[in-house]
């Protein structure tokens, strides 16, 4: 009887496992996607994929909270109707699409945009996608009594695995972002489908007589404590927190892109599939002897950062270790399928706490990235937990002072993110710091810090205060540019992305300054700190607001340069690179206007964006590559793209005859609001 109860089990598994499988696909195949929509719409900010996860946990928590609501209270066959029901009640959403009226009304705060476009854009078919991986257990748990459903849990993670690896190489290379929405779209009705057969195949297999043999047999399982409950959750956030946390500390100092999304999630999710398919990849001696390495490699990316390529590397490997550390305890504590829905409710509660500490509460209360080491400290004291019952007292103790050792050290490296500045402010799209430096220089400078990227400096020197500095000395691309300007007429100048304000020390009397930056902060700071824009006798124009929308918005406005200076970490959001971001600063220039570019990147190559760009418009590109001398005090290397009529780049005075013509690389495709591809230009 019982063999046969198995074989009827193998036998139904493939329907089930298709359902899970095209969930989770979906799930996660969505999510970069989504965030790749909006994101422009933002600022281009890695706090947009952030608060991206926030609402994605959210909705996954509201799911297990669904699906433990009609675990607890209906009958299996009631379930399945009120199930269907809504599957197709979701239909009606089809195709998925961001609504652009969001994009109007975002402020310098936009977190509340961020999640309302999300919620009207994908939020029933998300929930009810989250909903199906517990759901199916849960039925098929009822539906074959003894039989542990937990590899269908792994199988859910595999998919997700391959939607997020999949996106970037497969899907993001290939298809704009609406026909993206499209295809997700149709594999969407699909899985409504197979939902739907396996919704009904549940009703098959438990019969009247069946539901109520089902719903009492499991009754004297006893139901897990609070101390389990709470340990679930607390692994559970752990592995959430430092996920998102870790993805920010990469984004922020490189760039906002999928792949650094994609990457560590990747990462998560394997560790998931691996402890929740078998316990014997959770090799539990060798990964918690492996914690104390990831701990000091965290240490040494905090305390001294290193080259990206390492950076990665070490983060990767970290994180893989915490969450399965997290994960690998989670499974060993998993309890009897009876309460495998409460089990998922806590886990989804924890990743939610995790995501909301990191995406919300974090931005609004600390001024500097303090969630990674309060994520490590959380990691290190859960491990004393978990081990505690198991320690003899002297091996308590000693992990005990470990612990507070490794607190004090954290504390150390935290204080380090705020000592030695000026000022240090925190807010949705950055974290920046004002430093003082001396040593052996022309006079002391105030140095204004994106994460680890230097956005702009000033000599404080009354002889030198005036000196454009960095990326922006007289010997720049953007310097010979404005210096190639009519001379004996007031200027207008446009600038998107304002740093401590240098490009305001080339202003003239009578010319006028248009400044676009999305960051109310970095306009008080480049006020209060740096003296640019109150010795500029130019008429400065501060706009608060993205860049490219706020142009958009304006009327024509006869830039003789608009310089292009707006990054987010070390690269430009991709947005303002497009074509349809071109067309727009294009409209903005006097026929013989210069529109400068900034490229200056140590991980992407975007002369070839430039010159595509440039070339379907029909303008010349020069690229103007600048490598100062060693005891050069006041020039940094940097690229600049200017791009310019035919003609206007003809009258060009003889000393800019040294810009490098772009051509474009043959086979490659220009970027547009739907469609970018970063692997094509990585260095």
């Amino acid at each position: 009887m019982a063999a046969a109860h198995n074989h009827d089990s193998l036998r139904q598994m493939p329907l089930f496992a298709v359902t899970v499988f095209l969930s989770a696909f979906l799930l996660f195949q969505i999510q970069p996607m989504v965030a790749k929509m909006i994101l422009p719409w933002f600022g281009g900010s890695s706090s947009v994929w952030s608060t991206c996860m926030v609402f994605f946990q959210a909705e996954l928590l509201l799911g297990y909270l669904y699906v433990h609501w009609l675990h607890e209270t209906l009958a299996p066959r009631r379930q399945t109707l009120v199930h269907i029901a809504l599957l197709l009640l979701s239909l009606a959403t089809l195709p998925v699409a961001a609504d652009p009226s969001w994009k109007e009304t975002a402020q310098a705060h936009p977190t509340l945009n961020v999640l309302g476009v999300l919620a009207t854009a994908v939020g029933l078919p998300y929930l009810l996608l989250s909903t199906t991986g517990p759901l199916m257990q849960a039925w098929y748990a009822r539906a074959f009594a003894g039989v542990m459903p937990y590899r269908l849990y792994a199988l859910s993670n595999l998919a997700s695995m391959l939607a997020l690896l999949s996106y970037p190489v497969l899907v993001e290379p290939f298809l704009a972002v609406q026909g993206q929405a499209w295809m997700w779209s149709a594999g969407y009705a699909l899985f409504v489908i197979a939902g739907g057969a396996t919704a009904w195949r549940t009703w098959r297999l438990v019969s009247p007589e069946r539901e109520k043999t089902v719903a009492a047999a499991p009754a004297d399982v006893p139901r897990p404590t609070w101390r389990d409950c709470l340990l679930w959750a607390g692994l559970a956030m752990t592995a959430s927190t430092l996920l998102l946390a870790m993805t920010r500390h990469l984004t922020q100092d490189v760039a906002p892109v999928p792949f650094l999304w994609v990457l560590p999630l990747a990462l998560y999710l394997l560790s998931f599939i691996l402890c929740f398919d078998a316990p014997r990849y959770y090799v539990r001696p060798l990964f918690l002897a492996a914690l104390p390495f990831a701990f000091y490699g965290l240490d040494r990316i905090m305390d001294e950062g290193m080259a990206v390529p390492a950076m990665i590397a070490l983060i990767s490997t970290s994180l893989f270790v915490f969450c399965m550390v997290c994960h690998g305890e989670l499974v060993r504590r998993k309890p009897h399928p009876r309460h495998l829905t409460l089990f998922y409710l806590m886990l989804s509660l924890g990743g939610a706490l995790g995501g909301m500490f990191v995406g919300l509460l974090a931005p609004a209360v600390f001024v500097a990235y303090f969630e990674l080491p309060i994520g490590l400290f959380l990691c290190a004291l859960l491990v004393v937990v978990v081990l505690w019952q198991e320690l003899r007292p002297l091996w308590r103790i000693l992990l005990l002072l470990a612990l507070c050792g490794y607190g004090f050290r954290l504390g150390e490296v935290s204080k380090e993110f705020v000592d030695g500045y000026h000022v240090v402010v925190r807010n949705f799209y950055s974290q920046l710091r004002v430093s003082e430096k001396n040593g052996d220089l022309p006079s002391p400078k105030r140095v204004m810090v994106h994460g680890r990227i230097n956005h702009g400096e000033q000599y404080l020197a009354e002889e030198h205060r005036r000196t454009p500095t960095t990326y922006y000395c007289h010997e720049s691309g953007v310097g010979r540019a404005l210096f190639a300007l009519p001379q004996d007429r007031p200027l207008k100048l446009g600038m998107v992305g304002l740093g401590a304000g240098t490009l305001a020390a080339y202003g003239r009397a009578g010319d006028e300054l248009r400044i676009y930056e999305i960051n109310d902060q970095v306009f008080d700071l480049a006020r209060s700190q740096f003296s640019y824009l109150a010795d500029s006798p130019a008429r400065i124009v501060p706009v608060l607001g993205d860049g490219r929308l706020m142009l958009e918005r304006e009327p024509d406005q006869g830039f003789d340069l608009l310089a292009m200076d707006a990054f987010s970490g070390d690269s430009i959001p991709a947005h303002l690179l497009t074509l349809e971001a071109m067309q727009t600063y294009l409209r903005h220039l006097r026929p013989d206007g210069i529109l400068a570019v900034h490229i200056t990147n140590r991980y992407l190559d975007l002369k070839p964006v430039m010159a595509a760009a440039a070339s379907h418009f029909g303008r010349t590109t020069l690229l103007y590559a600048l490598e100062p001398d060693k005891d050069d005090d006041f020039c940094y290397s940097t690229d600049w793209v200017l791009i310019m009529s035919p003609e206007r780049a003809r009258a060009l005075p003889l000393v800019m005859n040294d810009g490098e013509p772009l051509e474009m690389r043959p086979g490659f495709r220009p970027w547009t609001d739907s469609f970018s591809n970063l692997f094509s230009v990585l260095k």
